[in-house]
């Protein structure tokens, strides 16, 4: 059964900083993009940062660009989001997320994830 599990959510100050982690579980991602989703409440599921299976190319949203990291450990089968500057805004439950392509090297903000993990609550407070 492949699992994507999420960790490192938290609450945080405005300003602040967290890092999520995702490890992945029966199955590699290694040559797969891996991502990350939030869903703030009342609103729809949207994209944050996706990485390529080789790290060369990334894709964030607008909202967070410049304060959001996405970085992966294919030997780990890990993904992860470094998050500073955390805005208020920056509210939701985060989602790891996978897909079933093969060596796929671009990226764009139509990307579709397979698989998910049950997501890592995040609350910054103003």
């Amino acid at each position: 059964q492949v699992q994507l599990v999420e960790s490192g959510g938290g609450l945080v100050q405005a300003g602040g900083s967290l890092r999520l982690s995702c490890a992945a579980a029966g199955r590699t991602f290694s040559r797969n993009i891996m991502g990350w989703f939030r869903q703030a409440p009342g609103k729809e599921r949207e994209f944050v940062a996706a990485i390529t299976w080789g790290s060369r190319n990334s894709l964030y949203a607008d909202s967070v660009k410049g304060r959001f990291t996405i970085s992966r450990d294919n030997a780990k089968n890990t993904v992860a989001l470094q998050m500073n500057s955390l805005k208020p805004e920056d509210t939701a439950v985060y989602y790891c997320a996978a897909d079933n392509s093969f060596l796929r090297a671009t990226l764009n903000s139509q990307w579709k994830a397979d698989y998910w993990g049950q997501g890592t609550q995040v609350t910054v407070s103003s």
